[in-house]
């Protein structure tokens, strides 16, 4: 499992790691990933996903999984999300 946010596509980035003397090795900074299950309220069901608290935190602002998803570009979204998506969308246009 890579270690990349479903939502945001938050991933690994790589820097320095500076020493007193200044000397610098390599390190990693790793996304805060959390295992979380989110609500869909058009779906009527709970999905389980791995996101960044950071995604966590905009899915709460944007009034629920919904919304976040309608309003995400396909290219941060994982597979995963994206058929999410999909089957809110085509769940809605039903609806209408």
């Amino acid at each position: 499992m890579s270690r990349r946010c479903e939502l945001t596509g938050k991933g690994v980035l790589s820097g320095h790691l500076v020493s007193h003397s200044n000397r610098k090795t390599k390190r990693r900074f790793l996304p805060n990933l959390c295992n979380v299950t989110l609500l869909s309220d058009t779906l009527g069901r709970s999905v389980r996903l791995r996101v960044s608290a950071n995604a966590l935190r905009s899915v709460e602002h944007r009034g629920g999984l919904d919304a976040f998803l309608i309003k995400a570009g396909e290219t941060d979204l994982s597979q995963n999300a994206r058929l999410l998506k999909r089957e809110i969308e085509k769940k809605i246009a039903e609806a209408a």
